[in-house]
């Protein structure tokens, strides 16, 4: 099999693996340009996700994205994980029936600290 061939092969796999599992892709076009671009050039792109450090530790819920994010690292993408501290601060109630609780700065800061030691 030639190299370009081997290479559209693997650019197919990335993106049928990328994909597995979601429900919804916003923006497919721009992924395939940023995999093939990679596997043409091996020029990286970066891959962003946000943790609201409202818990003390990272759980069985937060394995989905980390998973999904390996995926994007399989095929090149760079990986940063973002501990934000705004939202943990404000008590931010979406998809819950009542408001969680407000945490203090130090609660918030020892969370995100946590979830470093955790995720990397």
């Amino acid at each position: 099999m030639s190299e370009e061939k081997l290479q559209q092969k693997d650019i197919k796999t990335a993106l049928a693996e990328i994909s597995r599992g979601t429900a919804e892709i916003i923006d497919m076009k721009r992924i395939e340009k940023l995999v093939t671009t990679f596997y043409e050039t091996g020029e990286t792109y970066t891959v962003k996700a946000g943790f609201d450090p409202t818990g003390a530790d990272l759980h069985l819920g937060h394995t989905v994205l980390l998973q999904k994010l390996k995926t994007f690292q399989n095929h090149g993408a760079r990986i940063q994980l973002l501990v934000g501290d705004f939202t943990a601060t404000i008590g931010d109630p979406t998809g819950k029936s009542e408001t969680r609780k407000v945490l203090d700065r130090d609660t918030i800061m020892a969370n995100a600290q946590t979830y470093q030691d955790q995720a990397f």
